[in-house]
């Protein structure tokens, strides 16, 4: 028992280190931004990239601007850099409350390869981003005039010369600022030749009477529309259908059918006991034979129940406000520590139930355990940030980044999952099953295909996918968009919708199974729990090449690495769900029928 408290105090101090990391990002936004009359307001320069390619981004100097003569970059949290945010001083000045008509940046004479670049990037719709006082400001940087013109050749290439900033202040603090570019001060970039440009930029002050808590309120009022809530709502009206119509399911067809078994196996106990026994019964000494592979099960399990504690702690972060819009590199920075933070917990469960299923080696099941969600992460990460290096693109990783990342794994992820292991291994819980194994297995009958393990994950992932696929779409537009999803109440309704139709539709699937007389259901439970990571990845093709314009090999290679990682997660949490449901399921059925 002190071990199991040990455990309990870990998962505590989690919790309050948590709590804690919330707080500050609520008050990080709630800083003091007070500026008196002509005070420098700091404006970074953040990045430029392809619009449709959200992770193909690139340093803002990297496109020939008109550059600051002293370069300084903002020094930036781990989150922000996991983010791709590389935040440098901008050329533009815009002091608070004082007005600016068209002032020169700088003259710049292009050479041809620089034109060249710049007719690229209005080629492939480049924007620009920047941050005012902590406030994000976009913008396009040039046009492609295609009015009247078939052929792409003859098509025209314009860069815009001249920003105009408008920006709204309450008292002594920035409430909201836009960027805006002249649609007449345009460079045409169409031919590849030396041309000479005037950067230009205008900055108009404008009194509001919003209040400095309210200002980053108008970038989460999108996701908060009367057309988009009724979607959202129609999105969880459609998941309770399910709900309803599949323990509807189950309360008429299987409990019936329980109930009838139940009163069928007291009569034959009373009436013949030398009768045959047939059904879920009949394989009383097999059900709880331990499965095969069992370490890895264990590891499965013990990994799966982490990433649900991580994703329950993300859903307390968000519902509490820390993830408010452009609170920079927040939700990375949380999944990171967060992630390091759980990890005695597949340690203590892993452990704790390979040592029930009766396993010996227990290190080489905490290894496995610590490599089975890492291990693909790790090796999908260094790939991608090959490619980024390649493309030289902000989201290949800085060399310090990825040595705090390391740090992190191997001064907390690593004792953490090691301490978890030991008290899982001290812990002396017993597997808790209500029949005799026997000795030696029975042959289980040649069943038909539908009863196979692949149909039935096919089934088993459908239902649970089919509640969640409307709001999918919406988090892909904000993961691999530019919308922003704030409505995270909604979201949580879901989630757990998804957790019910998952533990529901792996009991009943698991009773026919039973019933076939096919007793290993370990392994099947947690696949077929698990299948909705299968149809999700199968979403991200039909989101990819129906719904997104994406494109480009980087790009690409981001989208279907990451999502794959994600996807995986996303099988061994709700396979461990489905697994767990399984189990008290067949040890209720069990416990209720004398087994000789």
């Amino acid at each position: 028992m002190g071990k199991k408290k040990a455990i309990d105090l870990l998962v505590a101090l989690a919790a309050v280190f948590l709590l804690c990391f919330g707080i500050a990002g609520v008050a990080a936004d709630a800083s003091d931004h007070r500026y008196k009359a002509g005070e420098p307001v700091p404006l970074y320069a953040n990045k430029v990239g392809p619009f449709h390619n959200p992770s193909e981004t690139y340093r803002y100097f990297d496109l020939p601007f008109c550059s600051p003569e002293h370069m300084k970059e903002k020094s930036e949290a781990l989150g922000e850099v996991l983010n791709g945010d590389r935040l440098v001083d901008a050329p533009y000045k815009l002091d608070f409350r004082v007005d600016l008509d068209s002032k020169v940046v700088c003259t710049k004479k292009l050479k041809r390869e620089e034109v060249a670049q710049f007719r690229s990037a209005v080629l492939k719709d480049y924007y620009f981003q920047m941050y005012y006082d902590d406030l994000p400001i976009w913008g396009f940087i040039g046009k492609v005039d295609r009015e009247g013109k078939t052929d792409e050749n003859e098509y025209k290439y314009y860069l815009y010369r001249h920003i105009h900033f408008d920006v709204l202040y309450n008292g002594d603090r920035v409430i909201e600022i836009n960027a805006h570019t002249d649609p007449n001060a345009l460079v045409d970039v169409t031919k590849d030749r030396e041309i000479e440009v005037e950067f230009l930029y205008s900055v108009k002050w404008r009194e509001t009477s919003t209040p400095f808590e309210n200002r980053m309120d108008k970038y989460s009022q999108t996701s908060s529309l009367p057309h988009h809530l009724e979607i959202h709502w129609f999105s969880i009206i459609n998941s309770c259908v399910t709900v309803l119509l599949l323990t509807g399911f189950l309360a008429t067809i299987l409990m019936r059918v329980l109930k009838n078994d139940f009163v069928k196996y007291a009569h034959d106990e009373e009436s013949a006991e030398d009768q045959e026994e047939t059904g879920w019964k009949y394989i009383h000494g097999d059900v709880f034979r331990f499965p095969k592979h069992k370490s890895l099960f264990a590891a499965c399990v013990g990994s799966g129940t982490q990433l649900f504690a991580l994703t329950i702690f993300i859903f307390i972060l968000a519902l509490v406000g820390v993830f408010y819009p452009y609170n920079r590199g927040a939700l990375f920075t949380a999944l990171v520590v967060i992630y390091a933070l759980t990890s005695g917990i597949a340690g203590y469960i892993s452990t704790s139930f390979y040592f029930q299923l009766e396993g010996t080696n227990w290190v080489r099941n905490l290894l496995m355990t610590g490599c089975l969600f890492c291990g693909p992460l790790f090796l999908t990460f260094c790939f991608l940030n090959t490619v980024a290096i390649i493309y030289s693109a902000t989201a290949a990783l800085p060399f310090g980044t990825i040595l705090v990342i390391l740090l992190i794994w191997t001064l907390v992820t690593s004792p953490l999952l090691v301490l978890g292991g030991i008290a899982g291994k001290n812990s002396k819980a017993e597997f808790q099953a209500p029949c005799r194994t026997t000795k030696y297995p029975r042959e289980i009958p040649p069943l038909p295909w539908y009863r196979g393990t692949i149909p039935q994950m096919a089934m088993a992932g459908f239902l649970p996918f089919s509640a969640i696929y409307i709001e999918l779409y919406y988090i892909f537009a904000s993961v691999w968009g530019h919308r922003i999803y704030t409505i995270y109440s909604i979201l949580f309704i879901v989630f757990i919708i998804l957790l019910i139709v998952t533990a529901f539709i792996t009991v009943a699937l698991t009773y026919f199974q039973l019933a076939a007389e096919d007793h290993e259901w370990w392994w099947r439970s947690f696949l077929c729990g698990g299948s909705t990571g299968l149809f999700i990845y199968g979403y991200c093709l039909y989101y990819y090449y129906a719904r997104s314009d994406m494109s480009g090999f980087m790009q690409t290679s981001f989208f279907f690495g990451y999502m794959a990682c994600i996807c995986y997660g996303f099988f061994l949490m709700l396979g461990s769900i489905g697994f767990r449901a399984a189990l008290l399921f067949v040890r209720h059925i069990y416990r209720s029928i004398k087994c000789e």
